[in-house]
């Protein structure tokens, strides 16, 4: 059985983390290993990933071969471009040093695409965030404006007791005042 590319799984439940390892295409999942080329951890946005290039490029021209996940892991991480690109000096098609420019290239290119992906993330973050002060602000506002006029109608509301009370004081002290004159 040839040699496989795969994921080992660590991590607790529900927060998986990985190891990418070499192992013999009949060892278990999470079994006997050859070789460990990095580490996956899926939930990172974006997903980190921590590889041992060189090796990666060997194994894969030995003829070890990656699970799905793991060959899309090799892709975007570049191994399966550089093997490509080894084939076609290899062959005689290319020079190494194109290889090497067309290999570089490819990488700055990713490398920038990844950077504003985080940016991306980072500036949507912080959006968020301003947007749900802004909010809280508005409903703190609010709040406090119906507590006011609450406090303001109660005010108010004290206010027209006092001066009823009053009215009827002054109205009992004439009636009073008027009794007497009477008598």
């Amino acid at each position: 059985m040839p040699a496989r590319i795969r994921l080992q799984r660590h991590g607790k439940k529900n927060q998986p983390f990985y190891h990418i390892v070499v192992a013999d295409g009949r060892a278990p999942r999470d079994g006997r290993f050859i070789e460990k080329l990095g580490t996956y951890n899926p939930l990172t946005n974006p997903a980190t990933i921590d590889l041992n290039f060189d090796r990666a490029v060997e194994w894969v021209k030995n003829g070890a071969q990656p699970s799905d996940t793991v060959r899309r892991i090799l892709s975007y991480k570049g191994v399966l471009l550089r093997r490509h690109l080894q084939i076609g000096v290899e062959k005689g098609a290319i020079s190494q040093e194109v290889a090497d420019v067309r290999f570089n290239e490819w990488l700055q290119a990713k490398e920038a695409k990844i950077n504003n992906k985080k940016s991306d993330i980072e500036n949507n973050a912080r959006n968020t965030r301003k947007a749900r002060l802004e909010a809280e602000k508005q409903a703190n506002e609010a709040k406090a404006n119906a507590i006011a006029a609450k406090r303001q109608a109660a005010l108010e509301a004290e206010a027209a007791a006092k001066a009823a009370a009053e009215a009827e004081n002054a109205e009992g002290e004439a009636t009073a005042e008027e009794a007497p004159a009477e008598a």
